[in-house]
């Protein structure tokens, strides 16, 4: 080869390697610098280059010890735990959870840590996290609305159970819990949300009850591959779109009738307009939100049931294997419920005035749970807790609400289920609201914290109250041969009430209430 080619390979090949020191060398100093803070924090596991692998793999299968040996070995301050692609950060204490709380979500999003955890963008709806205007709807007239549409709600759970658990006086049912209640819930929810029929129609039954385990699995897929190609894979290789056509099949009928009939009467305010989610969104939905308006409230209805569905579905769930392993709670529950209806009827407010139900249920959630994070939050920059912790730029942080809720410092006998821990305590002066399950308490995580505490938390409470009420009311329940509560099934972090587990009823003689 001539010298001259030689010299100008030379140059290229020195050129490109200058070019990329200068993208690689800050990548690589920004790395080293976010490790050296991360490093500051004690790791639970191996915090190996190679080793901290094994640790994220076993934190799959046994994230609540792992949670549970953090939070006890760092009492009130961070540790950190490896997953297959990230640290992740797990706080716990007063102070620091107060941190998180106040935390602009400049420093600790929110959405942010959704965004990257469930691919909102690509699962839930982009608009619907640009835009979040269906939290306000949530917030606002979907729970002031309680009230009103509570003949509505309780009319479809004595419908549903009826239909799902047609139970006899004289003989034992067998009913596969878990999914059994995903098709009640779903069925209630939607009475509320898209009315009859809709809500009985049995594909859009068994869309909301999938698209919960396609979005969620949809996720993990998604993860897998860079940005760039994440529309293809969200196309090809999850079932999210077929959700979204099969939920725009049912819904998109109904909202055009709904602009049509706006567009009639010159007005939203026309005779005989559903009170439902539909309407609500579109009300919200004005000028520049009325663009490709039926992608926008069909991904929106379908977030709100991924999110109803899914957590009001284990919980109750969770309260039913209760009751079946431990039947002398009945008794007392029962007395109650039929005391206070006898007096308000089955209405929002006699829900408010049950105490030893709503305590009963918040029990059992301290106990079971869905999970043993909460309160997750991306760093969007470094944020230093007031205890001086620092967490860098792109650190997702949660609390181990787990531990706490397991913690003898904080509840007595921790470990024990005491139905009535709540309502005893409601009974002191100036306690009456916070212990209730909707309240504001500091060591009770379930429904997160600060401006993005659940707003959902008082219409699934209502919900729930209404749903363990029938069962109290209409069903004896036990397990069979006296079994008592089926282990959970925990994947990572999270926990389900075990999907196989099968319920007795048997139907009881109608009281008056």
């Amino acid at each position: 080869m001539p010298t001259h080619s030689l010299s100008l390979l030379s140059q290229a090949l020195a050129l490109g390697a200058i070019f990329l020191a200068t993208l690689l060398i800050p990548k690589i100093l920004q790395w080293r610098t976010r490790m050296m803070k991360l490093n500051a924090i004690p790791t639970v596991g191996s915090s190996g280059f190679f080793t901290s692998y094994f640790s994220a793999r076993a934190f799959k299968t046994d994230a609540r010890e792992i949670i549970l040996e953090g939070y006890n070995k760092y009492p009130g301050q961070a540790f950190k735990v490896p997953l297959p692609d990230r640290w992740e950060v797990i706080v716990s204490g007063k102070e620091m959870i107060e941190d998180i709380k106040k935390a602009s979500p400049l420093d600790l999003s929110f959405i942010e840590a959704i965004t990257e955890t469930m691919q909102t963008d690509h699962t839930l709806g982009k608009p619907a996290r640009v835009d979040t205007y269906q939290v306000d709807v949530v917030r606002t007239p979907l729970t002031r609305n309680l009230g009103i549409k509570f003949e509505d709600l309780r009319d479809e759970i004595k419908t549903a159970f009826a239909d799902e658990i047609p139970a006899k006086e004289t003989e034992w049912m067998k009913v596969p819990m878990l999914y059994t209640v995903m098709k009640i819930v779903s069925r209630t929810s939607n009475r509320y949300f898209v009315g009859l029929p809709l809500c009985r129609d049995p594909d859009y039954i068994r869309l909301n009850i999938e698209f919960t385990i396609d979005a969620f699995n949809g996720a993990k897929t998604l993860q897998r591959y860079p940005n760039i190609l994440k529309p293809i894979v969200r196309q090809f290789l999850t079932d999210v779109p077929t959700c979204l056509k099969r939920a725009t099949k049912h819904l998109e009928p109904l909202i055009r009738e709904r602009l049509r009939k706006e567009e009639e009467y010159g007005s939203s305010d026309w005779p005989d307009r559903p009170n439902d989610l539909i309407s609500w969104l579109l009300d919200e939905a004005q000028g520049e939100r009325r663009k490709d308006i039926i992608y926008n409230i069909v991904s929106r209805v379908l977030l709100i049931n991924f999110a109803a569905i899914h957590t009001t579905s284990m919980t109750f769930t969770n309260a039913i294997f209760c009751l079946a392993a431990n039947p002398h709670l009945a008794q007392p529950l029962r007395e109650e419920i039929e005391n206070i209806v006898a007096e308000f009827g089955w209405t929002k407010a006699a829900m408010g005035k049950m105490w030893k139900l709503d305590s009963f249920l918040k029990e059992t959630q301290r106990l079971t749970g869905i999970g043993g994070l909460t309160m997750t939050r991306l760093a969007l920059r470094d944020f230093t807790f007031s205890n001086g912790t620092v967490v860098p730029a792109g650190t997702i942080v949660s609390v181990a609400s787990y531990g706490m809720h397991h913690d003898n410092v904080l509840y007595e006998e921790p470990d024990t289920l005491n139905a009535f821990r709540f309502s005893e305590l409601r009974g002191k002066e100036g306690e009456s609201l916070k212990h209730q399950m909707v309240g504001i308490d500091s060591s009770f995580v379930l429904f997160g914290g600060g401006r993005h505490m659940c707003p959902g938390r008082f219409f699934a409470v209502n919900e729930l109250k209404a749903l363990i009420g029938e069962v109290l009311i209409t069903y004896d329940i036990k397990f069979e041969n006296n079994g008592g509560f089926p282990a959970p099934n925990w994947s990572g972090a999270s926990a389900s009430p075990n999907s196989l587990a099968q319920v007795m009823f048997r139907k009881r003689i109608p009281s008056s209430a």
